[in-house]
């Protein structure tokens, strides 16, 4: 399936001169959304995962989805102040600022193989930042995926050191 008819551009959002990629008319399409989580979940066949990674906030869409589906549990990762339990923080650059991620200290266990998932891969501060997390809480990242990236900010090339997987390039 052609998802890229489902993805609408938002000009100088939220910053000026940035173009956000906005999934919202996929998620509203019952078929569209139907086919990115079987395309999503293809991506991890044959793989041994014990969590799935959901980031702050669009990831938090697919990822408890693709948990239910490998039998996993989903762990969030958030922007700072905003899980209740004990944390650990990763900062990083974003194409538009910096930010701040936690997650729970005790969401990974040490040895726990783990997909990140997120909406889109730009820089690829947020999902290197979250790999982090990830290692420091003793988990394996067996892939990063993600329903979108953007090319031309060469996030892959952060990420080279992880396998990836990538539904739409722009």
């Amino acid at each position: 399936m052609d998802f890229a008819p489902y993805i609408r551009d938002i000009e100088d959002f939220p910053k000026p001169g940035v173009v956000f990629k906005d999934i919202t008319p996929l998620l509203k399409d019952p078929i569209a959304l139907q086919k990115a989580s079987e395309a999503l979940l293809d991506f991890t066949a044959n793989m041994q995962i014990d969590k799935v990674v959901g980031v702050d906030s669009r990831g938090f869409i697919f990822a408890p989805m693709l948990a239910e589906k490998l039998g996993a549990g989903f762990v969030t990762v958030r922007k700072s102040g905003k899980l209740p339990y004990h944390t650990i923080s990763e900062s990083y650059n974003l194409e538009y600022g910096t930010e701040t991620l936690e997650i729970h200290s005790d969401a990974i266990e040490k040895g726990d193989k783990v997909l990140v998932h997120d909406d889109v891969l730009a820089t690829g501060g947020t999902a290197q930042a979250v790999c982090k997390l990830v290692e420091k809480l003793g988990g394996e990242v067996v892939q990063c995926n993600f329903l979108i990236e953007l090319t031309f900010l060469k996030g892959a090339e952060i990420l080279k050191d992880y396998p990836k997987k990538v539904l739409l390039q722009y």
